[in-house]
């Protein structure tokens, strides 16, 4: 009982017969799915930054609910605040963009449509975004301290740290972070 012509010799499927290669091919796209362990990881992460941002609020509010003068050196417990804030808004937006990335649901049918900034065409998408909020969280983390300054030497040397890093970052993202420095 023959079943023709070409019926066992694998013509007919699109990875041209080869077995192996199939299975790798769908290990490879099944494998895709270690990304989840990224994406859980850090939307819980951020979950915890934005847990933890909300309990230093509390605990500020019921300190200058205690005693509300002097504020000045509350004002640094605010901008740590802003700062946990921003750490877990990267946070999120790092598991977001592995999860665009990896999974894509803005490209399957019946996903939500994904805000221009949030989406990521490649890692490079990624890294820009997550340096840009280093960059935002290292310019607020630098103003905490310099509220909270002690030392006019010690604010300039964490000033010119910040400084560089942040060059650093900008060089980066504006001649090393695509091919050909083109964005």
């Amino acid at each position: 009982m023959s079943a023709g012509p070409g019926a066992g010799d694998g013509a007919s499927r699109p990875d041209g017969g080869n077995p192996i290669r199939a299975g790798l091919e769908r290990a490879l796209d099944l494998s895709r799915g270690l990304a989840l362990i990224a994406v859980v990881v850090l939307l819980l992460a951020a979950l915890g930054a934005f847990v933890y941002g909300a309990a230093v609020f509390v605990q500020g509010v019921r300190q200058v609910v205690a005693d509300p003068f002097p504020v000045g050196n509350r004002v640094g417990l605010f901008l740590l605040v802003v700062d946990l804030f921003l750490v877990g808004a990267t946070l999120a937006i790092a598991g977001i963009g592995f999860y665009e990335l990896f999974i894509g649901w803005s490209r399957r049918e019946g996903g939500g449509p994904m805000p221009a900034w949030l989406q990521m065409r490649d890692l490079n998408d990624l890294k820009a975004r997550v340096l840009a909020m280093i960059v935002l969280v290292a310019s607020v983390s630098f103003v905490e301290e310099l509220v909270d300054a002690g030392s006019g030497l010690r604010v300039l040397e964490l000033g010119g740290g910040v400084a560089l890093v942040i060059g650093a970052i900008t060089a980066f993202l504006r001649f090393g972070g695509h091919a050909g420095g083109e964005r």
